[in-house]
């Protein structure tokens, strides 16, 4: 009897992490950096590609206003447009595809890119509803709106979010929850010191 298959016919673990390593393997150059990210935490946890998008209002770069919208599910929660990047899936192309499914649109423009990934852990009042995921590892984008775009939040059969507003960009962090207020501190400080905004 083979070694990696159990008494029953199953695969045992050994040959299940060969099969998620030739996986890792097709997964586009990006999914490395993620995991290389995740191995330096040292902290064992799961987490979800990402990707979220700081968007500017079209009359930027005269006025810098940041797109907030209030999530369906839960009160007076603000946050930027944010989703889960599929398999084999480039980040630019999780981008637009999560930006039309969330605001209706992907009539934008990508300004810059945040230089690397950044994470957050669920708080514990969300993380059961989040597993297998302990949290989010993200890519983040800031985009510009063209002057035509149509934001339009029922999208789709799950809407996501129940309204939004343009607020000034140092005026975002006091709007947005709690456990992700560090994560965009810190990538809204890197656009604004690489003279973005």
């Amino acid at each position: 009897m083979r070694k990696d298959i159990d008494a029953n016919n199953q695969i045992t673990h050994a040959e299940n992490n060969a099969v998620l390593h030739q996986k890792k393997k097709k997964q586009p150059g990006y999914f490395q950096e993620m995991e290389a990210y995740i191995q330096a935490l040292g902290n064992n946890k799961t987490y979800r590609p990402n990707v979220a998008a700081i968007i500017l209002s079209s009359e930027y770069p005269e006025s810098c206003k940041v797109f907030l919208a209030e999530r369906l599910d839960m009160t007076s929660v603000w946050q930027f447009p944010q989703g889960g990047v599929d398999s084999g899936e480039e980040l630019k192309d999780a981008l637009f595809r999560e930006l039309k499914e969330e605001i209706g649109t992907d009539e934008l423009d990508i300004i810059a890119e945040y230089r690397g990934f950044v994470h957050y852990d669920f708080p514990k009042n969300l993380i059961h509803s989040m597993r297998p995921y302990d949290g989010q590892i993200q890519k983040y984008y800031l985009l510009k709106l063209r002057k035509h775009a149509k934001i339009n939040l029922a999208t789709g059969d799950k809407p996501e979010f129940s309204s939004y507003k343009f607020v000034d960009y140092d005026m975002v962090l006091d709007s947005v929850v709690g456990f992700k207020k560090d994560v965009y501190s810190k990538v809204l400080e890197y656009f604004k010191q690489e003279g973005y905004v």
